[in-house]
């Protein structure tokens, strides 16, 4: 095995292992009628069950249903909260000093400076209606791959998170790989 590859080691010894055991990371704000009209409006979804209560009703829902493709828009922690600083520098693309993302943070990876998403996957269990807030719940490592790439040298780390609203019901099951990287010397 090369060199750099043992460094990852700790990472496919770790795999199975919650990382996230019993914390919930909450999205932003609650599921809400306004930005599900905005999310709505330049796909121009026109399905009654996104923009009128009585027609959810109908169909069984308590309230109007957010349309399953808008989960990231309510799962997302905020981006910045008053006392916060998100750059640590001016430079032109410098990066947030945190990214409220899935990303999970583990000391047993290498610290890479770069990474970025490389496939998605959403299981959706239950339907997000307006009054509903959602959290994550948990972070299984399913896979570690080191790999050297066109980019630079790193792994594909995959990742399952459970997705929760505030009553303890799964909406959904997400699984995220990312690519963790050192850039090759230019």
């Amino acid at each position: 095995m090369e060199d750099w590859k043992k460094e990852w080691q700790p990472m496919i010894d770790a795999i199975g292992l919650n990382f996230n055991e019993g914390r919930k990371q909450w999205g932003a704000d609650s599921v809400e009628r306004g930005s599900i009209r905005q999310f709505l409006e330049p796909l121009e979804f026109d399905c009654p069950l996104h923009y009128d209560k009585a027609a959810a009703n109908e169909y069984g829902y308590s309230d109007v249903v957010a349309p399953y493709s808008s989960l990231f828009t309510w799962l997302i922690p905020p981006y910045w909260e008053p006392g916060m600083g998100v750059f640590n520098r001016a430079e032109r693309n410098t990066p947030v000093t945190e990214l409220p993302l899935l990303v999970v943070s583990t000391d047993l990876a290498p610290p890479t400076p770069f990474y970025f998403a490389t496939n998605v996957e959403v299981d959706y269990i239950k339907p997000m209606t307006v009054g509903d807030r959602l959290c994550r719940v948990g972070d299984v490592l399913l896979s570690c791959v080191p790999k050297e790439t066109k980019v630079g040298r790193g792994a594909f780390l995959t990742w399952e998170t459970k997705i929760q609203n505030e009553k303890d019901e799964l909406v959904a099951k997400i699984r995220l790989e990312t690519y963790h990287y050192f850039p090759h010397d230019k």
